[in-house]
């Protein structure tokens, strides 16, 4: 029997188990949303949400607890900055976990975790492509009227063309091709 048993192991030594979910902490908290299997991302919660726990208090010490599991300083600043003082009234549940269905290479099952209170940012994301968009078709319409007052400029600065008047009363014209007629024999 397996009693008292406190982690899943995730088929890995516990130096790459803990190597692994400090990485997925990290890009965790900078992207606040990633995909991964099920078990991980239940191992991940617990990680996260201690290290979250951790942030609220905002002391020299909990800074440096937490610098021993986030070994990059973005995302440290990132948590201890806008993700703890976003969970600062709630007690807990800073993450939640989506079942994503199952991968086709090995069948297992995925799952999206995300920060809770963090999902607007992709909402946003097609406001944003909107906003890009239209910030286009304007950049587009000020290009054409653009150059069709530097084309106005043009004409105006433009000197009046006038018909050469060296004994022709009208200018030259294109003239018309001459259609050959067959030559007859004996003509060359």
């Amino acid at each position: 029997m397996r009693h008292n048993i406190d982690h899943r192991k995730l088929g890995r030594t516990t130096e790459h188990r803990i190597a692994m979910l400090r990485n997925q902490a990290i890009s965790l908290i900078k992207n606040d949303r990633i995909k991964t299997t099920l078990p991980k991302a239940k191992e991940l919660k617990r990680f996260v949400e201690k290290l979250i726990t951790l942030a609220k208090k905002d002391t020299l010490q909990a800074r440096r607890l937490a610098a021993r599991d986030i070994h990059d300083p973005e995302a440290l600043r990132k948590l201890f900055g806008t993700i703890a003082p976003l969970n600062s009234q709630r007690q807990g549940g800073y993450t939640k976990i989506i079942r994503y269905g199952f991968r086709i290479g090995d069948g297992a099952e995925e799952a999206i975790i995300e920060l809770v209170g963090r999902e607007k940012k992709f909402e946003d994301k097609t406001k944003k492509k909107a906003k890009k968009a239209e910030k286009a078709v304007e950049k587009r319409e000020e290009e054409a009227t653009e150059k069709e007052s530097k084309e106005a400029e043009v004409k105006e600065t433009a000197a009046p063309v006038e018909p050469e008047a060296k004994g022709e009363e009208n200018p030259p014209q294109a003239e018309e091709e001459k259609v050959d007629e067959p030559k007859k024999e004996g003509e060359e």
